[in-house]
C-alpha cells in the first residue's frame, strides 16, 4: 500500500485527487494539508510516501515545503503551471502533472513512485543527510557539516569547503538530527562540529573567533556562546 499526501491550498483541487486516486486501491490516502506549515506538521506527523503538492499555496509554494524538509518523501506535483517543471526536477520531484489531471498520467505517476520505492531509499552513504533549498540540494554526513547558524526560522548551514546553505528549519531541529558529541550548541544561534575545530582566539573578555577546517573565515562568538564554549573544552 502507497501512503500518500495530498497537499494544495484549494479544498477542490483535494477533492479531484482524492476522487482519481479512489479507483487505485494500492494507494491509501493518509491526509490532506493546505498550506505550507500544514503540510510540514503533517508530513512530519504521518510519514507518507508520497505527497500530491501544488506548486502555488497562496502565501508560499510547494518548492518551500521542499526547501523545509531535510528528507522530504517522494513527490508528484500537481499545478496548473507549466513553467516551474524543470525545476521541479531539479528538486527530484517523481512527476510534474497539469491540471485538469489526466487519469493516464495519474497512473504513470504512481507507477514511477513504486518504482523509486522499490529501489534503495537511501544513497551509499548512509549516514547522509539531505540538505534541500528550492535551487540545490546537498547531500551532507554529520562529519562533513562545520557549523549551523540560526536566523530566525531559517538556518544557515555550512558545509566542508562548499557555499552555505540557507534551509527553512528551525536551529532546534538540527539540534535534534545531529550527534551530540560532536555537535555543540553554543547558546540560542549557533551549533559547531568539535571534530572540526581548529582554534580559539579570545579578542576581548566579550567575543572569541573560532577557526573551524572548512570554513575560509573564523566565526565570532559573542560572550554567552564564549562562556559556553570555555566550559566545554574545559570539560
Amino acid at each position: 500500500m502507497l501512503r500518500a499526501l495530498i497537499v494544495d491550498d484549494e479544498r477542490l483541487a483535494r477533492q479531484v485527487i482524492r476522487r482519481l486516486l479512489a479507483r487505485h486501491p494500492e494507494v491509501e490516502i493518509v491526509g490532506e494539508a493546505e498550506s505550507l506549515a500544514e503540510a510540514v506538521r503533517e508530513i512530519e506527523r504521518i510519514q507518507p510516501q508520497l505527497v500530491f503538492l501544488d506548486v502555488d499555496l497562496g502565501d508560499s509554494d510547494g518548492f518551500d515545503l521542499l526547501a523545509a524538509l531535510p528528507s522530504p518523501p517522494l513527490v508528484v506535483f500537481v499545478t496548473a503551471y507549466a513553467e516551474h517543471a524543470v525545476e521541479a526536477f531539479t528538486v527530484n520531484a517523481v512527476d510534474y502533472l497539469l491540471k485538469p489531471v489526466d487519469p493516464e498520467r495519474l497512473a504513470q505517476s504512481l507507477r514511477r513512485a513504486e518504482r523509486h520505492l522499490q529501489g534503495p531509499s537511501l544513497p551509499a552513504d548512509r549516514g547522509a543527510i539531505a540538505l534541500r533549498t528550492p535551487r540545490r540540494t546537498v547531500l551532507a554526513r554529520p562529519s562533513e557539516i562545520v557549523a549551523l547558524r540560526a536566523d530566525g526560522d531559517f538556518t544557515h548551514v555550512f558545509v566542508a569547503d562548499q557555499p552555505s546553505l540557507m534551509l527553512w528549519r528551525t536551529l532546534a531541529h538540527f539540534e535534534s538530527l545531529l550527534p551530540s558529541p560532536p555537535f555543540l550548541r553554543l547558546g540560542r544561534s549557533l551549533i559547531i562540529n568539535r571534530d572540526r575545530l581548529r582554534g580559539v582566539e579570545t579578542p576581548s573578555r566579550d567575543t572569541a573567533r573560532v577557526t573551524l577546517n572548512g570554513l575560509d573565515e573564523p566565526l565570532t562568538l559573542g560572550r554567552a556562546a564564549a562562556a559556553r564554549l570555555r566550559e566545554a573544552l574545559a570539560g
